[in-house]
């Protein structure tokens, strides 16, 4: 009876030891986040634009109709400036075959006055959150009018 505990014994710590060397220890390597590439959910460009920017772009224009009169009007400008705003590095994820160069002109330059108007409007500046505004629609439009000819013209 000793006999066969003592192999049991042997047999389970030869089994932990065989199973600890298999497993290696975790490295500093092994903790790093796994690097993500950005990719494209797979839409139209019709439906990622409108999917994207409509909705955002109808509640802004709404918003920016009169100066808000409440922290909550703000922060609704505010948002969906930022939506907008960040959409326009997503565009620079969908460059198109022909004039790659202009759609990343106009896309920055739309991002950089969605910027322009999360800023003023966090200071609940409504003269320069009109005006950043205005201006990136114009870059949107520009946008349009080169690769839609002219379709979906935005007004402010």
């Amino acid at each position: 009876m000793r006999l066969l505990a003592c192999a049991l014994s042997v047999l389970l710590v030869s089994v932990l030891l065989v199973r600890s060397e298999n497993v290696a220890p975790a490295r500093a390597a092994d903790k790093e986040p796994t690097k993500a590439t950005p990719k494209p959910v797979p839409v139209n460009m019709h439906d990622f634009m409108e999917g994207m920017f409509q909705f955002p772009y109808k509640r802004l224009k709404t918003g920016m109709a009169a100066e808000p009169k409440d922290a909550a009007g703000w922060k609704a400008i505010r948002s969906d400036a930022l939506i907008l705003a960040e959409g326009g590095n997503l565009l620079l994820l969908r460059l198109p075959e022909k004039d790659a160069d202009l759609w990343t002109k106009y896309s920055v330059d739309s991002r950089d006055a969605g910027a322009d108007m999360v800023k003023a409007a966090k200071a609940k500046d409504f003269a320069g959150a009109k005006k950043a505004y205005e201006l990136m629609l114009t870059h949107c439009n520009a946008c349009h009018k080169k690769f839609e000819d002219g379709k979906h013209i935005l007004t402010p």
